[in-house]
């Protein structure tokens, strides 16, 4: 197999030659046909996140066939087309995990930062942690559903049922959850970068009502909001921006800190809240609606040996969608 390795935080990520893996009990081999490049890989990279076990190889929005499958394994047939997302292990005996909150275990592995992800040729993964894709779609356009696709479904589900939404940052994620809200009935605000003319033109074409630069005022007061960029600095935007009650949910794994703000934003019922990574039944719904939806990703697809091109054209935002590498 062949793989792009992260071997030290803050480097390049190197391209290696690796011996083929076999899989163990419960965990099945993927060749891989697409991944993903997420926000959350350069926050791996860039040594955002603690601990990561080096080297690793990273991308946790993997889509693939089966090829080997370990003892123990029943669902999963050789051949069949999976997708393989972030979270990539739970313990199922953690208080979390009893109370079907296994998106909060207390000892979990995850997909391209604990074990070793889909920048590469093949995976090895937990196969009760692949879900099956079927035949529709073209792998490289389905790759981003499997992290962007369903933390924008989480964090849609938390924001509740009010019409008027705000999206802050409008890349792979909210890309493809604007289409979900508007299937949904909100309507939709995207805040871009100040002055990014070309990305909210992109946030209209997708379906926004409203696009603007964060720092400038929506003609309502929106319901709910959420913020996928790692900004910190947006949440008293957000919450100036959200209605009496409303609610603002801060989408990633990774934020900088977050600036002291008058406690005038947060009150008359406002919340904050967060979330966290995922659960398996997040990715059996969401992607038993995604094709009734219609959702079309917006990709810039490189060959597996580019990945560090796409990372920094990620960090640098020149591209709109998502980043997808194809081995």
């Amino acid at each position: 197999m062949q793989a792009m390795v992260l071997n030290r935080l803050k480097s390049p990520l190197a391209w290696m030659e690796l011996p083929d893996r076999q899989p163990g009990p419960g965990e099945i081999r993927i060749q891989i046909t697409a991944c993903g490049v997420c926000r959350t890989d350069l926050h791996v990279v860039d040594g955002e996140l603690p601990n990561p076990v080096l080297p690793v190889i990273p991308g946790h929005e993997i889509v693939g066939r089966v090829d080997a499958i370990g003892p123990g394994v029943v669902g999963l047939v050789d051949g069949e087309r999976v997708g393989v997302p972030w979270l990539g292990r739970t313990c199922g005996a953690c208080s979390y995990c009893l109370s079907n909150r296994e998106n909060l275990c207390d000892h979990p592995l995850f997909t391209g930062y604990t074990r070793d992800g889909g920048f590469a040729t093949a995976a090895i993964a937990d196969a009760r942690f692949a879900f099956p894709l079927g035949e529709a779609g073209d792998d490289a356009s389905l790759a981003p559903l499997l992290c962007a696709g369903l933390i924008g479904w989480r964090s849609l589900s938390i924001a509740g049922a009010g019409k008027r939404l705000g999206l802050f940052g409008f890349g792979a994620a909210a890309h493809i959850v604007a289409q979900v809200a508007k299937w949904q009935g909100h309507e939709v605000y995207a805040f871009t970068r100040q002055g990014d003319l070309a990305t909210q033109a992109f946030a209209r074409e997708i379906g926004a009502v409203w696009a603007a630069g964060s720092g400038d005022t929506p003609p309502e007061p929106l319901d709910a909001a959420i913020i996928f960029a790692p900004a910190g600095e947006l949440v008293p935007i957000a919450l100036k921006a959200v209605r009496k009650g409303g609610r603002v949910v801060c989408a990633g794994i990774h934020m900088s800190d977050i600036p002291s703000f008058p406690y005038s934003l947060l009150w008359e019922e406002r919340q904050l809240v967060s979330v966290a990574n995922l659960t398996r039944q997040d990715g059996i719904d969401f992607l038993a609606l995604a094709p009734k939806i219609g959702i079309v990703t917006r990709t810039t697809r490189y060959p597996l040996p580019q990945a560090n091109e796409a990372l920094d054209d990620l960090r640098a935002g020149r591209f709109e969608g998502a980043a997808v590498l194809v081995p």
